[in-house]
């Protein structure tokens, strides 16, 4: 019997060390061809960064469940995306938490992430436009942040809206080269807890990180 298509990114989050039952169930639950553009569709099932508007690429598949695995959501959690994309993985955040507010730079890709969230009945979930390096602060304090791009500390603005005990994911460095990095905030700050794994991610523009 065929599997579904959506096996094969299971299949593919398993094989780098994703073991936690319920992102690997947000995987086999949100259709991954419902939130890339039309003509990568072929793609949609194959675990590669997909191609989008702005000379940006999707997360891979394996990754976005690597980093939402090293968040440790329990379930009841207010999540900080920040890079919508296109909303596949703020679709896995939406299956894992309670809320999820996620952050977009380019209002076109917002809006389309707006519409193929809204297509898959996810209603938990809040997809804003503005400068994902300030957060968004009117909706803070979040339990956990989930940074997609890449700079070589987490913008402070960030830290400031994480409650303490709550984790941040980003990958650390200059773009290109990183180390995807989990933190806790602390009373101090924040503190390393694990690099989740390396990998090559975009530069994480705006007034706390690349100008």
């Amino acid at each position: 019997m065929r599997l579904p298509r959506s096996e094969n990114l299971v299949t593919s989050a398993r094989r780098v060390g994703v073991d936690d039952p319920r992102v690997l169930d947000a995987m086999r639950r949100v259709p991954r061809a419902a939130f890339v553009p039309h003509d990568q569709v072929r793609l949609a099932y194959h675990d590669v960064p997909v191609p989008i508007p702005h000379s940006q690429v999707t997360t891979q598949p394996s990754l976005s469940a690597r980093m939402v695995q090293a968040l440790r959501l329990a379930g009841d959690e207010h999540v900080l995306e920040v890079g919508t994309g296109y909303g596949y993985q703020t679709a896995l955040l939406a299956r894992l938490a309670s809320f999820v507010t996620s952050i977009e730079r380019w209002p076109d890709l917002a809006e389309q992430a707006r519409r193929n969230l809204a297509a898959q009945g996810i209603k938990n979930v809040q997809v804003v436009e503005g400068d994902g390096t300030e957060g968004v602060p009117a909706a803070a304090p979040y339990d956990a942040i989930l940074v997609s791009a890449a700079f070589p500390q987490v913008p402070e603005a960030l830290v400031s809206q994480l409650r303490i005990g709550g984790r941040v994911v980003q990958p650390i460095g200059p773009g290109g080269a990183e180390q995807v990095t989990a933190f806790e905030r602390s009373a101090e700050g924040l503190v390393s807890r694990e690099v989740v794994c390396h990998a090559r991610f975009v530069r994480l523009y705006g007034r706390h990180g690349y100008k």
